[in-house]
């Protein structure tokens, strides 16, 4: 074999959504891509603001020394200056430019973080449904990824997560706006994670950190605002993205950002910085750094996603699915009409309509569509929902 034997194992059964792209593929080229409403990937569709290309061009035309050349691992201090500086607001509290380690995305950030905190053996525990990188994270580094359900409406489950707890126990990880379910979840059940956490780390002896993971932080609808997880737990570490927020998904930047009062800060950084640089990313894109520096605060238009939403929402509701309406990111979760979620992604792709299997999420019994689509490809679909609604919700 000319790979890993892990690595065939976990191909095999790593990917619903690289599976159904595949399926997808042969269906569009079969039909024709106009005939298939593919609701797969979470690839940003909404133009990033004018200021992007706008600050790039000027990035680009200044004399700036060694523009291009090497620099900290930790990234540019502008970079983590201005970041930090903005996130200071966002956390409610003075985040220290120290603590701010410039990445190549979210993905990139994650694994930092957990090439730092992790001993063989560890376990992260996450709620679910989760972001189905994050197995893969965890075991890069000697981790285990360890799942738990979550409560009423995507909820985080309190007593699932201590349970969940053991001496192995190294962090727990939420992503909020959620990736696949759209949840956000509230201050009062962060405060009450972060007194859960301090807790087991008096009981274990040792700190579970708390990772949030939050590249949707800023496509939020309705009114509603993500809360902050640095009020709510010192020992806690944001991994963020401008992926999302200004559709640079290709650009792979990001950052962490590290509490400024948890334990062993100046520790924590060292070996942050340490696994920027041997995961072989050495530093986050250049480019990049100074253009999200000058960028702080700047959003595509959300508006945009929300009327996406909204129409794909009322069709789903009137084909009778049952599901959540989502107050951030850019995915629906509804319930599978039918117990095997996976069986009725089958049936969907009957349909022309790809979506995405809950389990390939850790949840089971519902499926993903990714709503950052043209509006073509939306209303093309709803007369095929209820058309699916008929068959299977009623």
């Amino acid at each position: 074999m000319a790979i890993a034997v892990k690595i065939a194992e976990f191909m095999e059964r790593s990917s619903w959504i690289r599976k159904m792209f595949e399926e997808g593929a042969a269906l569009k080229a079969e039909f024709g891509a106009d005939q298939v409403c593919d609701f797969t990937l979470g690839n940003p569709d909404v133009p990033a603001p004018a200021t992007v290309d706008e600050e790039l061009v000027k990035i680009i035309r200044e004399p700036l020394p060694m523009k291009y050349g090497y620099m900290p691992n930790a990234g540019l201090p502008l970079a983590r200056r201005a970041v930090a500086e903005y996130i200071s607001g966002e956390q409610q509290i003075k985040v220290n430019p120290d603590g701010v380690i410039m990445t190549c995305g979210a993905g990139g950030a994650l694994n930092v973080i957990f090439k730092a905190i992790l001993n063989p053996g560890d376990e992260i525990v996450a709620p679910s449904p989760y972001f189905v990188e994050y197995n893969f994270y965890a075991d890069n580094h000697g981790g285990v990824l360890k799942s738990v359900p979550a409560g009423e409406n995507f909820s985080l489950d309190l007593e699932m997560i201590a349970g969940a707890i053991t001496p192995k126990t190294a962090a727990v990880i939420i992503n909020s706006p959620n990736n696949p379910s759209g949840t956000i979840f509230s201050a009062a059940e962060l405060e009450a994670l972060g007194r859960l956490l301090e807790e087991k780390s008096r009981q274990f002896k040792r700190v579970i950190y708390l990772v949030s993971d939050e590249p949707y932080r800023k496509l939020v609808y309705d009114g509603v605002e993500v809360p902050p997880i640095f009020p709510a737990y010192r020992n806690s570490i944001v991994a963020n993205s401008y992926s999302k927020e200004l559709s640079l998904a290709g650009e792979r930047i990001g950052y962490l950002a590290l509490h400024p009062e948890a334990d062993d800060f100046a520790q924590l950084v060292d070996g942050f910085i340490f696994a920027n640089r041997v995961l072989g990313f050495v530093n986050a894109p250049g480019l990049m750094q100074r253009l999200v520096a000058r960028l702080q605060g700047e959003c595509v238009d959300v508006s945009i996603y929300q009327r996406k939403r909204d129409l794909l929402y009322q069709g789903l509701v009137e084909a009778g699915f049952e599901v959540i309406k989502p107050r951030g990111a850019f995915y629906f979760f509804p319930k599978s009409p039918l117990p095997d979620d996976v069986e009725f992604v089958r049936e969907l792709q009957k349909f022309r309509i790809l979506a995405v299997p809950g389990s390939g999420f850790a949840g089971p019994g519902y499926f993903r569509l990714a709503y950052c689509v043209d509006d073509a490809t939306i209303e093309r679909s709803l007369p095929i929902f209820k058309e699916v609604g008929k068959k299977f919700c009623r």
